[in-house]
């Protein structure tokens, strides 16, 4: 039987529903739509597994994907349950370093360590920004920072989701914005409840569109100024490539995939955030690296092996 992978479905609106999405599109000839035909079986998310049929489990060749892991929150039920996965898992895949020194004190099974790829088809740079700046309402003078990923925990709308940092994000606009009376913060994305209720309670200036389309989000990253990542936890983020092929300026913490494709000099902590340096280059040649198809090599190779 000749290789054919199955992934399994997400439907949650989330990044990953996009890798499927893409992979079936750009590897149709080693791929299947119908898990019994495959040999290979992707969990692409590792709480899907449960999902899936045992039968299915022992009979193909799993990996499954582990984004990242919040010890924290690495509970008994959580452990137990990774272990009731792992049993049934040939290989792990993990998206950074980061998430491989994590999975690698869990488990003695392989890992390959490979960042997801980015589609050129929709992240790229765009030359006229001062039309983009018109048609979304901001002047030329505007200093403009972006946000394009949830903040709040769960449905309450209240609660901040703490790996995510929106609470670095804050206190880092909050100082920013004793010194720059042009600075305007450009949020996308749901559950933003958090930061939109504190710059109402500081005074600080902002934007937000709620869900855009892959076209309209692609133009904000083109009109910002510059890009903050705070996450104290990341899998990704995939906003780190998405600015890199963008050419967008971006600051980011210590998380996921920021080392690969960051300048180490745009990595920042909490306390040297205003001494860290975009450089555009740096992340768009890096970003450039793993564009499609270039950037489903490894993956191929992975399940070849």
């Amino acid at each position: 039987m000749s290789m054919k992978i199955y992934i399994s479905k997400v439907n949650e609106s989330w990044v990953v529903d996009r890798f499927r999405k893409e992979w079936y599109k750009y590897n149709s000839d080693i791929s299947t739509k119908f898990i019994k035909r495959s040999s290979n079986l992707w969990i692409i998310a590792p709480w899907l597994w449960e999902k899936i049929p045992i039968k299915f489990l022992e009979e193909k060749n799993v990996v499954c994907t582990i984004h990242h892991i919040d010890f924290e929150k690495f509970d008994k039920k959580e452990e137990e349950n990774f272990y009731k996965l792992e049993k049934f898992v040939d290989k792990f895949h993990a998206i950074s370093n980061k998430t491989f020194d994590q999975l690698n004190k869990l488990t003695d099974k392989e890992i390959h360590t490979i960042p997801f790829w980015i589609n050129q088809n929709i992240w790229f740079s765009i030359d006229d920004k001062s039309s983009l700046r018109d048609k979304f309402g901001f002047s030329q003078n505007d200093f403009l920072v972006g946000s394009f990923q949830r903040d709040t925990e769960g449905y309450d709308l209240k609660s901040p989701k703490l790996i995510k940092g929106p609470d670095i994000f804050l206190d880092i606009i909050k100082k920013m914005n004793e010194n720059k009376e042009n600075l305007i913060v450009v949020l996308t994305g749901k559950r933003r409840q958090y930061l939109i209720d504190n710059f109402e309670k500081f005074g600080i200036k902002y934007k937000y569109f709620e869900m855009k389309n892959f076209k309209s989000v692609n133009q904000l990253y083109n009109i910002l100024d510059l890009y903050i990542v705070s996450s104290r936890i990341e899998g990704g983020p995939q906003a780190i490539v998405e600015c890199g092929l963008t050419k967008t300026p971006i600051l980011s913490t210590d998380v996921g995939i920021a080392s690969n494709f960051l300048d180490p000099k745009s990595i920042y902590s909490v306390d040297n955030f205003f001494n860290a340096e975009t450089n555009v280059d740096y992340a768009y040649k890096k970003s450039k690296e793993i564009t499609i198809p270039n950037g489903m090599n490894k993956f191929k190779e992975m399940f070849r092996a």
